[in-house]
C-alpha cells in the first residue's frame, strides 16, 4: 500500500509541475509586450532548422548518388578491353603519383603502347606501393622500373633544440 501511494504522490507532482511549465510557456509567448517578438523567433529557428535538415539531406543523397555513379563507372571500366591511349594513360599516372609519392615530380614518366617506364628518385618506403598501384592501373600492359630509391634523411639523436 505504501509504495502505490508513493507512486500516485509522484504521479501527482509530476502532474502538477507539467502544468506549471506549461503555464510558464503560455505566459512567456503570450506575454503582451514581447511575446509576438518570441514567437516570431520560435518560427524562424523551426523554419531555420528544417532547411539545414533538409540541406543536410539533400547533401547526403547527392553524395550517395555520386560514389554510386564512381562505382558503377569502375565496374564499367574494369570490365572494358578498350585500351587507353598513351597520353591518357600517362595523365592517370600522373595523378596517381601524386596520392602514393611524397615528391611526384622526382618521378618521369614514359608510356608507349601500354609499356610504363618509370624513372627518377622517390622513398625507399614508398617505392613498392609506387610499383604495385601503377603495375594494378587498367591500361598498364608491362611497367619498367628505372627508379633510385632513396632514404629518409636520419634524425638527430639528443634533445631537440628550438621549437618543438
Amino acid at each position: 500500500m505504501h509504495e502505490s501511494t508513493a507512486h500516485s504522490t509522484l504521479k501527482t507532482l509530476y502532474g502538477v509541475a507539467l502544468a506549471f511549465a506549461a503555464g510558464a510557456l503560455a505566459m512567456y509567448l503570450m506575454d503582451p509586450n514581447t511575446g509576438r517578438r518570441r514567437r516570431a523567433l520560435i518560427r524562424d529557428r523551426g523554419a531555420s532548422l528544417g532547411n539545414d535538415a533538409g540541406h543536410y539531406v539533400r547533401g547526403k543523397a547527392k553524395r550517395a548518388a555520386h560514389r554510386l555513379k564512381g562505382v558503377a563507372a569502375r565496374g564499367r571500366a574494369s570490365l572494358s578491353t578498350e585500351l587507353l591511349d598513351d597520353d591518357r594513360l600517362h595523365d592517370r599516372i600522373r595523378a596517381r603519383l601524386g596520392r602514393v609519392v611524397g615528391h611526384p615530380h622526382d618521378v618521369e614518366v614514359h608510356v608507349h603502347d601500354g609499356w610504363v617506364q618509370l624513372k627518377g628518385a622517390v622513398a625507399e618506403e614508398e617505392f613498392e606501393d609506387l610499383l604495385r598501384e601503377v603495375s594494378s592501373m587498367r591500361g598498364v600492359r608491362n611497367l619498367e622500373s628505372l627508379l633510385r630509391t632513396t632514404s629518409p634523411p636520419p634524425q638527430p639523436e639528443g634533445p631537440r633544440l628550438g621549437p618543438h
